[in-house]
């Protein structure tokens, strides 16, 4: 049994990590999240009761803030997944990212770091900082080739480059402190609880509402797909048996061009909801203009998490994208009320 501390619990990945350690573990777990717009509480409506499970609202910024939250709950394990995430939103105002995901994690680091220091030497040797990053630090790849571990950084947007800041403070901090870190760098995440901002939930709820499907460019771009449940398994993984001062990719080896992602859920949505007064969903995508800098592709070679630490995705895309859009059919509350709030699917980042 450890003591388990998630910043930014209350979004879609730490969501995900939080229900698995509470309802798969016997872990105690303090989630810590600003509730900024993509966090959402009922994301951890399932777990909330449980004794083993507390809540705090706050900006891990906050110094005060995380030194007290340290002192009360002594975590054994931080899992910092804080962060602020949306490319076009980092175009349209970059100054968030820089608090959130760079100073804030400089932060959170100075203050595990005097926590580290004060545990005594048993403690110590089983603590861990544990950092949850992106692939787009590495930039953008060509037609061939995959983002493995020691892939120089490349960041091209403000988000991945504040992304990029913080994986270099943590490793700084292993390196030059001692403090035991691993870091994590994941490809795109899909499934339930996402916020209908990016891609596949955006997609899935315009269908369902016969909207426009928004395709940037002529949408070529690939990406490489990752269950959320997939890597919550592989981050709580990574927590339990990751050597410090070490990284692991993880990835779905599922590449797909962007536009067959959008036409995969316009045929999944005409089967399970078909609707006579839209007709075929197909017929609702516009091709828009491309965002600025858009990365033409991402691709995670996972080998080293699936050879050292024995780490498999359970989910095909095929598969795992047919339960993604059943679970936005079967709880069209939960995005309804998103919906309702800051974010009702206008074109973000546009850098005019």
């Amino acid at each position: 049994m450890k003591r388990v501390l998630v910043t930014g619990g209350a979004g879609f990945i730490g969501s995900a990590v939080a229900r698995k350690l509470v309802n798969e573990t016997d872990h105690h777990v303090l989630v810590v999240d600003k509730l900024t717009y993509a966090g959402n509480l009922e994301s951890l409506q399932t777990v909330f009761s449980n004794p083993r499970f507390s809540f705090s609202q706050g900006d891990i910024a906050d110094r005060s803030l995380m030194r007290r939250l340290f002192g009360e709950f002594r975590p054994d394990v931080i899992m910092h997944l804080a962060a602020e995430s949306h490319v076009d939103r980092s175009i349209d105002g970059p100054s968030e990212f820089i608090h959130t995901n760079i100073i804030g994690t400089f932060t959170l680091l100075d203050v595990a770091l005097e926590y580290w220091r004060a545990l005594d030497d048993a403690r110590k040797r089983t603590f861990r900082f544990q950092h949850i990053s992106t692939d787009e630090v590495f930039g953008s790849l060509g037609p061939e080739g995959l983002f493995c571990e020691d892939t120089p950084y490349d960041p091209k947007s403000p988000y991945s480059a504040s992304k990029a800041s913080s994986d270099h403070l943590v490793r700084a901090w292993n390196h030059t402190y001692g403090l035991p870190v691993v870091v994590t760098n994941c490809s795109n995440n899909y499934g339930p609880f996402h916020f209908p901002e990016k891609l596949i939930p955006l997609t899935i709820i315009n269908a369902l509402e016969g909207k426009p499907l928004p395709v940037y460019g002529k949408g070529e771009n690939v990406r490489d797909w990752l269950h959320v449940e997939d890597h919550a398994d592989a981050l709580l993984l990574v927590a339990e048996k990751g050597l410090p001062g070490e990284s692991y990719n993880i990835g779905g080896r599922n590449e797909h061009k962007n536009i067959s992602v959008v036409k995969a859920i316009c045929a999944l949505i005409d089967e399970l909801a078909p609707d006579a007064a839209i007709g075929r969903r197909e017929s609702l995508i516009s091709f828009v203009t491309d965002r600025p800098g858009h990365d033409a592709r991402y691709a995670i070679d996972a080998a080293k998490i699936e050879r050292e630490l024995g780490w498999r995705p359970r989910h095909t895309f095929e598969t795992g994208l047919r339960e993604t859009v059943q679970w936005y059919l079967d709880n069209k509350t939960w995005w309804e009320r998103v919906r309702s709030g800051v974010y009702r699917g206008e074109r973000l980042g546009v850098a005019i």
